[in-house]
């Protein structure tokens, strides 16, 4: 066994089972069945990741513009109030004035715009416009309190969810 001092070779035995082949040759493997290893763990947590998204209904329903569950609970919601204008590809419902019979000097008009395809808490927007009536009949612009506002919103949110329950459950 020959050993070169020339700049060219290197000072290893060329013979191919000598020691610093052989062991080269398993520093190479042993990196690649580490990587592998890793691409194994990752590949089975990303199957995990995918049975677990299966088990639940999505919260992203398309079959319409806006997501289904905030449309539908949103209809479910305002279904005591006329409806004015729908439009499920643009995720806009307006109603029409209603005044409870309860107090029918006072009337109430809602516009909730469906902002997201997910069922998210801010995919949701609500806005109220409220007006009094006024002696010889003329009905006055007046303030909605923004807690009215935020307490249909919760509804709305409330109701998609427990639709996205059911649909889980079956």
């Amino acid at each position: 066994m020959t050993l070169s001092a020339s700049p060219k070779t290197t000072n290893f035995p060329k013979t191919p089972g000598s020691l610093a082949a052989t062991a080269a040759r398993g520093l190479v493997i042993g990196a690649l069945v580490v990587s592998l290893g890793a691409c194994t763990h990752h590949a089975a947590k990303t199957k995990k990741k995918l049975r677990e998204a299966a088990a639940l209904a999505p919260s992203k329903v398309t079959q319409i513009g806006v997501n289904a569950y905030l449309w539908r609970a949103t209809l479910d919601t305002l279904s005591f109030m006329p409806l004015l204008e729908t439009d499920s590809n643009g995720g806009v419902i307006v109603t029409d004035w209603y005044a409870n019979p309860k107090n029918p000097g006072e009337r109430v008009k809602v516009t909730v715009s469906i902002l997201d395809q997910d069922l998210r808490a801010d995919a949701v927007r609500v806005a109220a416009s409220r007006q009094v009536l006024q002696q010889g009949g003329v009905w006055i612009d007046a303030p909605v309190e923004a807690a009215t506002v935020q307490k249909l919103e919760d509804v709305i949110l409330t109701r998609a969810r427990d639709l996205r329950r059911r649909t889980i459950r079956g």
